[in-house]
């Protein structure tokens, strides 16, 4: 009953989700609370959500500061230069855009961390994506699968997952599986590379016909779009606070700061000026990046000092951090609300078992004929299957239990835990609604979940299949 409960709550969650008969919002509150009225759990709802909720309050404090931080410094100019340099790189051309953000992508997760690597990189592209009219469908997408890939590090959650649940160490389950790895990477790029080109023949099908350029096209038709680009750029990167407050000469001829709505003898204190402001916000960010991956403090912490930081020196008064606030609260409370209403699905699905019931049912339901084989089922299914189970529930529950089967049919357990990386939460975590940070990737690009899951799951599950032949080539498990 609790499987069949679970498996159903899933199942109507992401068919509501992807037909768009209900916002992702009221699905995951609502739906787990019906099944855990079925069930029986009336009693104990209460604390099951609030249970869920508990757990995930840090991930929703660290997101909340951490978009007002971003936002701030998005304002202030700060990834002006690199959206300059890869409009100049790009030349305006989406399938560059495209390219440049899977590289980027595939930097920036190193780290192992996919809030941060969505935080940093949506960030720092989306209004590139803004400017030059291209889908944020791509955007989302492309992030997806590079953060997706690069999951696999053995300092990222599943790794680390799959190690600790069968005693192993990254010798055993990383390292085999590297040279996958390597092609899951060559296939995102192809995969960015036909994402971009097919957006670039959208939007030049959107294009009014120009000119006639008496055949040239290619590198002259992209010449003359660059200088429209770099206009829009330059017209954009001023910072908040110059745009919304001018200078005004008072008290003598003393410069001063006036907002909208001062009176005359309203005098204001002037910001630093401009060149010594960035340098301290890349050099904040810089200090705020390297304290993430080192883990100086906890990551909520590390957001709510960084942000109270940056907001006293670039908007000391009162009415520019208030303004500051009022401008991005929509933003905070569409990606806050979301990670807490996946709490109360998780808080239900764990509290009452049904994670684990489901767990049982899908080993049991594994046929004596697959145990020899059962590494490739396992990498096969990984990917789909996170749209299903936690990490925790997968690696801890399910893992354990298929590596025993395949033990029982002469199959090394170690094959089982580098087939289950290949894809459970790892190309699948950026569009499972099981975890928070792939709400931070929707929230911030925006885009629906859905509409996000249709557009780039086969692209995903591509990832997947394209190292499960590169494993089995490379002899990380057998066929």
């Amino acid at each position: 009953m609790p499987a069949a409960l679970g498996f159903a709550t899933i199942a109507v969650l992401l068919l509501l989700t992807m037909t768009k008969r209900a916002s992702v919002l009221v699905a995951l509150i609502l739906l787990p609370v019906l099944a855990a009225l079925i069930g029986g759990f009336a009693g104990d709802l209460g604390e099951l959500i609030l249970g869920g909720l508990s757990k995930v309050a840090p991930t929703g404090i660290m997101i909340a500061f951490a978009v007002l931080y971003f936002s701030l410094m998005v304002d202030a100019g700060l990834f002006d230069p690199l959206i300059r340099g890869l409009l100049r790189v790009a030349r305006g051309d989406p399938l560059r855009i495209t390219v440049a953000t899977a590289v980027l992508t595939l930097c920036v997760a190193l780290d192992g961390d996919g809030a941060s690597t969505f935080l940093i990189t949506v960030s720092a592209l989306l209004p590139v994506y803004k400017r030059l009219g291209m889908n944020p469908l791509v955007l989302s997408g492309v992030v997806c699968l590079g953060a997706g890939v690069m999951n696999m590090v053995p300092w990222g959650g599943p790794t680390a997952r799959a190690m600790a649940a069968l005693k192993l160490d990254s010798s055993e389950v990383f390292n085999p599986v590297l040279p996958a790895m390597g092609l899951g990477v060559a296939w995102v790029l192809v995969a960015s590379y036909l994402l971009g080109r097919r957006e670039r023949d959208r939007l030049a099908a959107l294009s009014p016909p120009g000119p006639a350029t008496d055949g040239r096209e290619g590198d002259d038709e992209r010449d003359d779009r660059e200088p429209a680009a770099a206009t829009t750029a330059s017209a954009t990167t001023e910072p908040e606070s110059s745009r919304h407050i001018t200078p005004a000469t008072a008290d003598g001829g003393r410069q001063a700061l006036r907002a909208p709505g001062d009176g005359p003898g309203t005098v204001r204190v002037p910001p630093l000026p401009r060149t010594w402001l960035n340098i301290f916000n890349l050099l904040l960010t810089i200090a705020l990046v390297v304290c993430l991956i080192q883990e100086v403090l906890p990551l909520p912490v590390l957001f709510v000092l960084g942000f109270a930081i940056a907001v006293l020196v670039n908007h000391p008064t009162w009415e520019q951090q208030q303004a500051l606030l009022d401008k991005h609260a929509k933003s905070v409370v569409l990606v806050t609300t979301m990670i807490f209403a996946a709490g109360v699905l998780t808080g239900i699905l764990t509290g009452t078992r049904m994670l684990d019931e489901m767990a049982e049912t899908l080993v049991s339901v594994v046929p004596d004929s697959l145990g020899p084989h059962l590494p490739v089922a396992v990498a096969v299914t990984g990917m789909p299957l996170s749209l299903v189970f936690t990490p925790d529930a997968y690696y801890f529950g399910v893992l354990p239990v298929l590596a025993e089967t395949a033990q029982g049919f002469g199959t090394d357990p170690a094959e089982v835990a580098r087939a289950a990386v290949l894809g459970q939460m790892t190309t699948g975590f950026p569009l499972s609604p099981l975890t928070a940070s792939t709400f931070i990737l929707v929230g911030m690009s925006g885009v629906a979940l859905g509409e996000h899951q249709r557009f780039i799951f086969r692209w995903a599950f591509g990832t997947t299949l394209v190292m499960t032949a590169g494993a089995l080539l490379t002899g990380a498990f057998p066929l």
